[in-house]
This record gives structure tokens, C-alpha cells and sequence, in this order.
């Protein structure tokens, strides 16, 4: 039997759905389980980070990507190929600083808060999508690329956009290999 064509684009959907409940389940528990909104935060992060130093070898072996030169194509490759490819939303990317080592990715559209519609005032510190911010510095520190990820900015708290930040930690020519 043949697949109609639109019936792979409905599965991804259903699949899509299913794991952003899934998530909210998750996060759900984790605030019955911790009294502190750090902790949940902490242990979001964890958990991101431990599918991310998993999810860049399936990463890099479907998108067939070349080797980034720069922060800036790193930044570029994250929102344009990894995000579309795993969430299904593509974020912009603006530069933060004159050195071109701080990144911002702007989504409009948050996969992971369509069914939620605001924090509870007593979680106003939880970082809900915390484990984006894991799996983005899980999978940067796989391709020896050490990362501060954070959330700058969060729908669910009120703000314009969603606004996760990444601060590049070494200097571009510390990752070049000099020979002697």
C-alpha cells in the first residue's frame, strides 16, 4: 500500500502534539516534586542536557550540515536547521555584542507553551522551557563549543517574545589548533 502525501505532515503533527502534553506532564510533576522553582529549573536544565549530547549525533547525521566557521553560522544553524527540524519553528538571530560571541535566538511562536496559557503566580521564577536551554548547550558541548544558555525573555512571564540567549565562552581563536 502507498502513503498519501499528506499523511507523513499529519503524523508529525500528532507526534508534535503528543510531545508537547507530554511535556507539560513532565513539567507538572517536577513542581509537585520540588518545592523550589530553581530546582525544577535546574532540573530541566539536566534533562536538556542530557538529549542534547544524544540529539546533535542524530542531528548531524540527518541534516548533513558542513562545519560551522563561525559563532555566527553556529547561531545561524541552530535556528534555521536544528529548531525547524525538531520543533518546527524557525527563530530569528540577532547579535548581542560587539565581540560576536553572544546570540540571541527570537521565537514568535513557542511550540512547547501551546497549551499553556500562564504561569501560576506562586511558579512566577519557573523557567518553564528550561530544557530548550539544556539541549542547546548539551549538544554545543558535544561539537566542543562551551555555551551559557539562558532565557532573556519568556512569553509566559508577560514578556513581547521568547528570547533564549547564548553566550559563547571561549574567543574564536581559541578553537583553532596551532602547530608549533
Amino acid at each position: 500500500m502507498s502513503r498519501s502525501p499528506g499523511r507523513k505532515q499529519e503524523n508529525h503533527k500528532i507526534s508534535r502534539e503528543l510531545f508537547v502534553l507530554t511535556y507539560g506532564a513532565l513539567v507538572a510533576q517536577l513542581c509537585k516534586d520540588y518545592e523550589k522553582d530553581e530546582d525544577v529549573n535546574a532540573c530541566l536544565d539536566r534533562m536538556g542536557y542530557s538529549i542534547g549530547i544524544r540529539l546533535i549525533d542524530d542531528f548531524l547525521a540527518r541534516s548533513a550540515v558542513k562545519k560551522c566557521r563561525s559563532y555566527s553560522e553556529t547561531a545561524d544553524m541552530i535556528a534555521q536547521v536544528a529548531f525547524k527540524m525538531y520543533l518546527g519553528v524557525t527563530p530569528s538571530v540577532s547579535c548581542s555584542n560587539a565581540t560576536g560571541n553572544e546570540f540571541s535566538l527570537i521565537l514568535d511562536k513557542n511550540p512547547l507553551v501551546d497549551f499553556v496559557e500562564e504561569l501560576p503566580a506562586e511558579r512566577a521564577s519557573l523557567c518553564y522551557c528550561n530544557l530548550l536551554c539544556g539541549v542547546i548547550r548539551g549538544a554545543l558541548e558535544m561539537v566542543h563549543l562551551a555555551a551559557e544558555v539562558s532565557f532573556l525573555q519568556d512569553r509566559l512571564k508577560g514578556d513581547a517574545v521568547t528570547e533564549i540567549g547564548i553566550t559563547f565562552l571561549r574567543k574564536p581563536e581559541d578553537r583553532r589548533h596551532r602547530r608549533n
